[in-house]
């Protein structure tokens, strides 16, 4: 087993933008990964990114050239500039109270913040993409939004993630220090086993991912990628987009080939064996199971 150390904020385009290369780690070695979560809490305030420069139509523009890794973006503005401190809240009131679930906590606000004009430092609006996580109490999660522990637990997850002075992650210029303290950015993955700890600080490639894990203990199963994408939407029942099928049907660590997996999809959904929901510039693949086809 090896513990997988996952700094992440659902406001950083980076940090969606490596889901394909997460989806493939997830298929290669399942269980024998154990994630946690750390919420990095990029801003506590909208101020933060409006002296920094950023606009609306600044983000939206961003969004469209983070289209080149594959996920879906919109490019519609929000009506203002988002700090993302209260949607790193509910990540962690979502593992408090239901724990095991913060990572789907964290896949629905990265999709709303990268598809929708949703304003995600409103609770009300926070609350409308938590919606979208199949049985999750949305109104447990934000009625601990303000609870002492869950602000006690987010304030260490930031701590945890402003200690990566001296760190490997430094050193590749992986870092940030926007608030002060040197910081791991979104994403990092830190990897480790029986006190061997290797970083993988920010944006990184699966190439990078799987070599850490290969080093750190090459005694794990490795599945094969997959041939076909079905297998795939069933071992995630929560969907999967284009780029993160095509990555985990790629042979070895090619370049996934997007066209030929958004063809197979679209084949699977003419069957009757998957569904498509739009998303963006592209859609959310999901398997029907079969007592419903």
């Amino acid at each position: 087993m090896i513990e997988v150390t996952y700094f992440s904020d659902p406001g950083c385009p980076w940090a969606y933008s490596v889901s394909p290369a997460l989806a493939v780690l997830r298929w290669r070695y399942g269980d024998q990964l154990r994630w946690r979560l750390v919420t990095v809490g990029l801003t506590e305030r909208p101020e933060q990114y409006l002296e920094r420069g950023y606009t609306p139509a600044r983000s939206a523009r961003t969004y469209v050239w983070f289209r080149r890794f594959g996920m879906p973006f919109a490019s519609e503005p929000r009506p203002r500039v988002v700090a993302t401190a209260r949607a790193c809240r509910a990540i962690v009131a979502t593992r408090l109270t239901f724990p095991g679930r913060e990572l789907e906590a964290l896949r629905a606000l990265q999709f709303a913040w990268a598809t929708t004009p949703l304003v995600l430092d409103e609770d009300d609006q926070v609350a409308i993409a938590l919606t979208s996580v199949p049985g999750l109490d949305v109104d447990a999660v934000i009625g601990r939004l303000d609870d002492p522990e869950v602000g006690e637990a987010y304030e260490a997850d930031k701590r945890e993630a402003r200690a990566a002075k001296g760190s490997a992650t430094e050193l590749q210029g992986k870092a940030a220090a926007t608030d002060g303290p040197v910081r791991y950015t979104a994403p990092s993955l830190i990897f480790s086993q029986n006190g061997a700890r290797l970083e993988a600080g920010g944006f990184q490639t699966i190439e990078a991912y799987d070599v850490l894990v290969a080093n750190l203990d090459p005694s794990l199963e490795r599945a094969a990628p997959a041939t076909e994408p079905l297998p795939v939407l069933e071992a995630f029942p929560q969907g999967l987009t284009t780029a993160e099928v095509a990555a985990v049907m790629a042979p070895g660590n090619m370049q996934p080939d997007l066209v030929a997996a958004e063809g197979a999809l679209v084949d699977l959904v003419a069957e009757g064996r998957a569904r498509r929901a739009p998303l963006a510039n592209d859609a959310l693949w999901t398997a029907i199971p079969e007592s419903d086809s």
